[in-house]
């Protein structure tokens, strides 16, 4: 948090702060709140692929309300390099209702991994319009292979539990968590259960790409809805390839120079759009996991418990 206030502050001084202020005195306020709404309907639609992929690991025993918060409770780490900080939900849900977290922790992995097909199908889409577009597409195909490439060829992690499990103390302990993920990992990445989450993500980051089009109308700056799309998915494809906390700096930085050097917005215009976007996605998540973790330990009051506490866990 500390770092995306460097980051945005730098950017506002950058602009100009007058400059700034006086293109969101004239902004259209309703567009941000289009924003936000378009941003909870992706997290609905991931959602649908939490629930997809616990079924496609035999887990059905977890209320559906429950699930939901549990799921939205991993938002409160989505700020860590490609939001793998989500997987503090497994840990939620072991903490509720039992299930081991190492089994259900590769669906951060398998989510991340049709998240980059979805976007990479959104790039591809917009780059047919306009050159530069094309290397953006193809980094992001080289990133699905890759990942694609090591889920379907286990022989490294087998070699790495296999020596882990010579090992004493907390590392020979780790061999059979890792054992229970691979398995779960081949379930939830396997070409043929990737297809239904990847459509899911299409529609849901299309959503958020729309949201940016929807930003820059109201700060009276009309951009083609496939070109905004275009921009959001480059600069979170960008913010997910580079290891830095939530793609910070790394995200805006792209959007705010395509937003100017291809799409002709305005300055104040680009920067206003960036920060709200960003606002709207990366940041309204992180509330929305806190509020879903609240809820989430008043229906079970002795999660989280520290100091020794006893977690009771629920049916599994």
């Amino acid at each position: 948090m500390l770092l995306a206030v460097l980051v945005y502050g730098g950017f506002v001084a950058w602009t100009g702060y007058h400059t700034l202020a006086r293109a969101l005195h004239a902004f259209q306020w309703w567009t941000f709140g289009a924003a936000l709404g378009l941003s909870s309907l992706n997290y609905v639609l991931r959602f649908l692929k939490w629930e997809y992929y616990l079924s496609k690991l035999g887990i059905r025993a977890v209320p559906k309300f429950d699930s939901f918060l549990i799921f939205l409770s991993g938002f409160v780490l989505t700020v860590t390099p490609g939001k793998i900080g989500e997987v503090f939900k497994s840990a939620v849900l072991q903490a509720t209702y039992g299930v081991d977290s190492a089994k259900t922790a590769p669906i951060v992995l398998a989510e991340r991994l049709t998240d980059v097909v979805a976007i990479v199908v959104l790039l591809i889409v917009g780059s047919l319009g306009f050159e530069g577009g094309l290397p953006w597409a193809l980094a992001g195909a080289l990133a699905v292979g890759a990942g694609l490439l090591l889920l379907v060829w286990p022989p490294p992690l087998l070699y790495l539990i296999a020596k882990l499990r010579t090992k004493d103390g907390a590392l020979g302990r780790l061999a059979p968590k890792l054992e229970t993920a691979h398995v779960s990992l081949r379930v939830v990445a396997h070409p043929a259960a990737l297809l239904i989450p990847s459509a899911i993500s299409l529609v849901g980051w299309g959503c958020e790409g729309y949201a940016l089009a929807l930003l820059l109308r109201g700060f009276g700056e009309p951009t083609a809805i496939p070109l905004a799309v275009f921009f959001y998915s480059t600069a979170t494809l960008a913010g997910a390839l580079v290891p830095v906390p939530g793609g910070l700096g790394v995200a805006e930085g792209i959007m705010q120079s395509q937003l100017i050097g291809m799409g002709g917005v305005s300055h104040a215009a680009a920067t206003g759009s960036m920060l709200l976007i960003r606002f709207a996605t990366l940041w309204w998540a992180v509330i929305v996991g806190f509020v879903a973790l609240a809820l989430l330990k008043r229906r079970h009051p002795s999660l989280l418990r520290t100091q020794g506490q006893a977690v009771t866990p629920g049916p599994a």
